[in-house]
């Protein structure tokens, strides 16, 4: 069980592949965060939008965390909108919604 709301049955294929590692990141706690994000927002993003989560899904767990948790500074290259929404879609003042 991966803890995925969305269906990958309606998805392209690349956007199958991203959800799968959305919600397999090695850290429960990132797979519940990426994941979340994931199942809300994957059908609606633009291709850009896209190209910029692939990459922050290949980021380290400890690092993303760090970043959304803000426990770490923000490298530039990986400071984005698009980090932005994924830190404000988590509320990091509760413990994660599972």
């Amino acid at each position: 069980m991966t803890g995925t709301t969305l269906s990958s049955a309606d998805l392209d294929p690349r956007r199958r592949k991203i959800l799968f590692r959305a919600w397999h990141r090695g850290l429960r706690e990132m797979d519940l965060i990426m994941g979340q994000f994931a199942d809300s927002y994957l059908s609606a993003m633009g291709d850009d939008e896209l190209n910029l989560f692939e990459i922050l899904i290949e980021q380290s767990d400890r690092d993303l965390l760090h970043w959304i948790l803000d426990a770490q500074d923000i490298p530039t290259e990986f400071d984005t909108a698009l980090l932005k929404a994924i830190r404000d879609h988590h509320d990091h003042t509760s413990p994660i919604n599972i």
